[in-house]
């Protein structure tokens, strides 16, 4: 069994490390200078120490070394305004699932996954969103995911 925990403020920064990794990975140019960690590990590491609100991360430690991560999942608890399927409104959504590449295919990604959707579950979503690169795909449509036609659109502010 994959010792799945809670991320933790001291994990701010390997937290950024791999959501660098995952940002590489779906960019074909690579995702650019990481000079945005400094400005953003005070916001994150305030975020890991809240208990009960709306954002949990979920990560495996690096079995060969000591302090770092191996894997890691984050997601965000949202409120719509209800519908049917879900009058409550509470909708998942999963962002930054990244494994070490020296810890991947050994199911630490899965293992998070599920404390993630547990996590949601008990807080009441009852649909979960993501966006999925094609590498992931397999292990999202294992877990129960099914593509979906999107009309997204985005303005950056």
């Amino acid at each position: 069994m994959t010792p799945v925990r809670r991320a933790l403020p001291r994990d701010a920064a390997e937290v950024l490390r791999l959501r660098q990794v995952m940002i590489d990975s779906m960019s074909e140019s690579g995702g650019g200078p990481a000079d945005w960690h400094a400005e953003s590990l005070p916001t994150l590491h305030d975020r890991l120490a809240e208990d009960g609100g709306d954002f949990a991360a979920f990560v495996v430690d690096h079995p060969d070394r000591p302090g770092a991560l191996a894997a890691l999942v984050a997601g965000t608890l949202a409120y719509r305004i209800g519908r049917a399927g879900n009058p409550h409104g509470r909708v998942g959504h999963v962002f930054s699932v990244a494994t070490d590449p020296d810890a991947r295919r050994r199911g630490y990604a899965r293992a998070c996954m599920r404390e993630l959707l547990e996590w949601f579950r008990a807080r009441g979503a009852r649909q979960v969103d993501l966006n999925a690169s094609a590498e992931a795909e397999p292990l999202y449509a294992s877990l129960g995911f099914v593509r979906k036609p999107d009309p997204s659109m985005r303005l950056a502010l």
